[in-house]
């Protein structure tokens, strides 16, 4: 017996198979549209004199759409750079004024430039890959509230200001990269950041804060 198949069940057939292929060969450039967490793990210093003993502070996670651009230089090794419009954390009192709420705010933009290595063959449909490099994060519209200016000896007529330092960082990043058609692949990744800056209050009062967040990505790439 001859088992015969429409030739639109062959042509289907043979879309999917080709559909999960990467294809990421050499010199092809991958883009995406993706969302990613930013979950800052603070261990804070303490605020300078004057002030509480143990006046700290912590920073919240926020959420943003992002993007970035991948170059495949070889096979196996490719170049990530990650793309944002930037992230608002609100920060909060910890230590010994924990529970007073919100005391500020900024925000925060990290700029990467990550080598990747990337396992399997390039027609593999799964394809994990470890990365790393640096980050920049420039931090921007640092904005204090009324509870810090009443923590710090400020006032409505002359309130206590903020700023916080841009600093470079390392980090390093875990993910996959999933075919799902032609074309098109789901990237999921991890990265960890390891970052430390200072806040710098108008009062003359300075906080050291260890930041090291950690990222959290999910997009749909496709490849040009």
């Amino acid at each position: 017996m001859t088992l015969r198949l429409n030739p639109v069940l062959w042509a289907t057939a043979a879309l999917l198979l080709t559909g999960t292929a990467h294809a990421q060969s050499a010199g092809t450039l991958t883009g995406r549209l993706s969302v990613t967490r930013i979950a800052p793990d603070v261990t804070s210093g303490n605020l300078t004199s004057p002030s509480f003993a143990g006046t700290q502070a912590d920073i919240t996670a926020n959420t943003q759409p992002t993007g970035g651009l991948t170059w495949m230089v070889d096979d196996h090794v490719a170049i990530d750079l990650p793309l944002a419009l930037g992230f608002r954390h609100d920060l909060v009192g910890a230590g010994a004024i924990a529970g007073v709420g919100k005391i500020g705010e900024v925000q925060a933009l990290p700029i990467s430039l990550l080598a990747q290595y990337r396992f399997m063959e390039p027609s593999a449909q799964i394809r994990p890959y470890v990365g790393a490099g640096p980050t920049y994060a420039r931090f921007y519209k640092a904005r204090s509230t009324a509870v810090l200016s009443g923590l710090t000896g400020g006032s409505p007529a002359n309130p206590t200001t903020l700023t916080v330092d841009s600093r470079l960082g390392l980090t390093m990043q875990l993910g996959a990269s999933i075919a799902v058609a032609p074309r098109w692949s789901l990237d999921v990744s991890v990265l960890k950041t390891l970052l430390k800056t200072t806040a710098h209050l108008s009062s003359g009062q300075t906080l050291d804060v260890t930041v090291n967040p950690t990222s959290y990505t999910v997009g749909l790439g496709y490849q040009f």
